[in-house]
């Protein structure tokens, strides 16, 4: 009997890929294009194992439903978990993993791609060719060679952001609870405390996991701190930026420029096609009217690369469970009841 797995937010390449990562017919599947959440929890009813992505609500209310209905394991297609309530996973008996580590070139060089795009105004000149407008007025840019980068965090992301930028000539400011010192001295990186980073660099770039310590770590007392003209980037999470700190200093013409793959209210939107509706998040309609502002919908991770690495860690947990066997290394964030082997599976009711 295969085991029956409910998975959330279901794009095309994302069955493409689970199934091309599951060979063995063990488990079962039931795609779902909407969200999980409180509301639509119960359509996991019969299934086992769980699987959602990066703005599915996983909140107490919606872990109550599934452990009542039996779910064991929660499993993220994902690294970041800010949208799960992990001590509620625990008291439901859910065991919850993540994707620990996926292509992290792929994040990386979305990074840079937005960085060239709106320093250069690529995207600018795109329309303007495309509409037979062959004036380049207005579409200067600077050279970054000389430039000074600031990594906010050196994950294995923030890492290789890092030595794109450092291969440009430019030189790196880091900071980060937790210094890779050995590699910034193998690099040429400078680590500095926050502040110096904010009040030095041309241009910053985040990569650091939310956490109610991180939440609006870019705020209207750091956009003050920082140089006229900065370029921000975040392919990290949205709440990491206070959007409406960063309208104000946008107004203000305090930024050279603002580069998001991520928006802090971007569940509901991101990843939908709203193309024939009225946008209704004001906030995010204001911030796309600045000139000076380039986003992308949460795209950084889609690389072929990065979507095989997500699916093969993700369909190996959901094995693991149906077989009794351990979990990826590093992918547990919180263990809830002890796991059920696929002889208990067999003695259970029926999946239908």
């Amino acid at each position: 009997m295969n085991m029956l797995t409910a998975v959330y937010d279901t794009k095309p390449y994302d069955q493409a890929h689970l199934l091309a990562a599951a060979p063995r017919d063990i488990l079962q599947w039931q795609f779902w294009d909407f969200r999980l959440s409180a509301e639509t929890a119960r359509t996991a009813s019969g299934a086992r194992a769980v699987c959602v992505f990066v703005n599915d609500a996983v909140d107490r209310p919606c872990l109550r439903t599934l452990g009542e209905l039996g779910v064991k394991l929660l499993a993220l297609r994902c690294t970041g978990h800010n949208n799960v309530d992990l001590h509620a996973a625990q008291e439901a008996g859910i065991t919850v993993t993540r994707v620990p580590a996926y292509s992290p070139y792929a994040v990386a060089e979305h990074a840079v791609a937005l960085l060239l795009t709106l320093n250069r105004k690529i995207h600018r000149a795109f329309t303007r060719v495309r509409d037979q407008n062959f004036s380049l007025n207005g579409l200067v840019g600077t050279d970054l060679h000389g430039k000074t980068a600031g990594i906010f965090g050196t994950g294995k992301i923030g890492r290789i952001t890092a030595q794109i930028l450092r291969g440009f000539g430019m030189r790196i400011l880091a900071f980060d609870a937790y210094p890779a010192s050995e590699w910034a001295r193998q690099t040429g990186v400078e680590y500095v405390d926050a502040r110096t980073l904010a009040r030095e660099s041309d241009v910053i770039s985040l990569h650091i996991p939310l956490t109610p310590e991180t939440r609006h770590i870019i705020r209207g007392e750091t956009l003050a701190l920082m140089k006229p003209g900065v370029i921000l980037i975040n392919v990290s999470r949205g709440g990491l930026i206070d959007t409406t700190a960063l309208i104000a200093a946008l107004k203000a013409d305090k930024l050279g420029g603002v580069a998001l793959d991520v928006y802090e209210e971007e569940e509901g939107i991101f990843f939908e096609d709203l193309s024939g509706q009225v946008l209704q998040d004001d906030t995010l309609a204001r911030l796309l009217t600045f000139p000076k502002v380039l986003a992308t919908a949460h795209q950084a991770f889609l690389t072929q690369e990065a979507l095989n690495d997500i699916a093969r860690t993700t369909v190996a947990n959901l094995e693991a469970l149906a077989e009794g066997r351990p979990f990826v290394d590093g992918s547990v964030l919180t263990e809830g009841a002890p796991l059920f082997t696929s002889s208990a599976l067999a003695e259970g009711p029926a999946i239908q």
